[in-house]
């Protein structure tokens, strides 16, 4: 089948907006009544007509409703930021694998990474949740799991512990009263590749759901890929046995021009 027709087989489901929550600084997230088959981890392309289309994690799930979580940050997300109840945008998807729902899990979320793990925090058997940001302002969730066991970190301690996410982290599995046996996680990259690498110290199993520029969502156009694979269709969820594999995982990524450049570079130019 050629690109053409899979685009024609592809094509958004217009759907309104039920209703937009604030969650953070800069951050919202758009609800949609409407069943959507979708599993922990996957994502749909959003478009907004004569602009631009992107991949958004669902961050809510339920059986006749489902959301995603924006972190207003470029001219498309700016854009979704001034959307409200009622307004329409394109929706296709779900697409690409999921994590796995094992026991003794820790759930690492940095910034609006928490956006990709939140559903599968949701079906977990009392996961230990690290939700971590640079400052108050950029937290999310916090209501949504005040009830979980969740620990808080802010690089400038201006909410919960003071410092990075991943110190939090060692600090956990050091303790082997955790009992902690699968990791999963997603944020900046960089952050992720210091998760993985943590995990690795100590012999914990972990999940990371990673980020590349994305055009189709089903594999065609090649734009997402991280060494040989392809992000959308053989991720974004890759375990440890993959990352280990992933020379690109945590140094460069591709930008819309297909030019190979460092994760800060990319990161700065998204």
């Amino acid at each position: 089948m050629s690109y053409d027709e899979l685009c024609r087989v592809e094509i958004p489901k217009v759907m309104e907006i039920s209703k937009v929550v604030h969650e953070g600084k800069n951050q919202k997230s758009f609800f949609f009544r409407h069943y959507l088959g979708c599993k922990p981890g996957q994502f749909v392309m959003v478009w907004i007509p004569g602009l631009d289309e992107k991949p958004m994690a669902v961050s809510y799930l339920s059986k006749n409703e489902f959301a995603f979580t924006s972190n207003a940050i470029g001219r498309f997300t700016d854009s979704l930021d001034k959307l409200r109840k009622g307004d329409k945008v394109g929706i296709r998807g779900p697409y690409g694998n999921c994590f796995s729902t094992k026991i003794n899990a820790c759930v690492v979320g940095g910034g609006v990474g928490m956006a990709s793990v939140s559903t599968l925090i949701d079906v977990l058997t009392n996961p230990v949740i690290i939700n971590g940001a640079r400052n108050k302002e950029y937290l999310i969730y916090l209501k949504r799991y005040k009830n979980k066991n969740m620990l808080v970190t802010t690089d400038d301690g201006s909410f919960g512990r003071k410092g990075f996410i991943t110190d939090a982290l060692d600090e956990l599995l050091q303790n082997k009263k955790n009992k902690i046996k699968v990791v999963y996680t997603c944020g900046p990259e960089i952050m992720m590749k210091k998760v993985f690498d943590i995990c690795q110290r100590h012999k914990v199993e972990c999940e990371a759901s990673l980020e590349r520029y994305m055009a189709c969502g089903f594999g065609i156009c090649g734009k997402c890929m991280i060494n040989d694979k392809i992000l959308c269709v053989d991720g974004p969820i890759f375990n440890s046995k993959q990352l280990s594999k992933l020379s690109e995982f945590g140094n460069t990524a591709r930008l819309k021009s297909g030019k190979n450049v460092t994760i800060k570079e990319y990161h700065a130019a998204h």
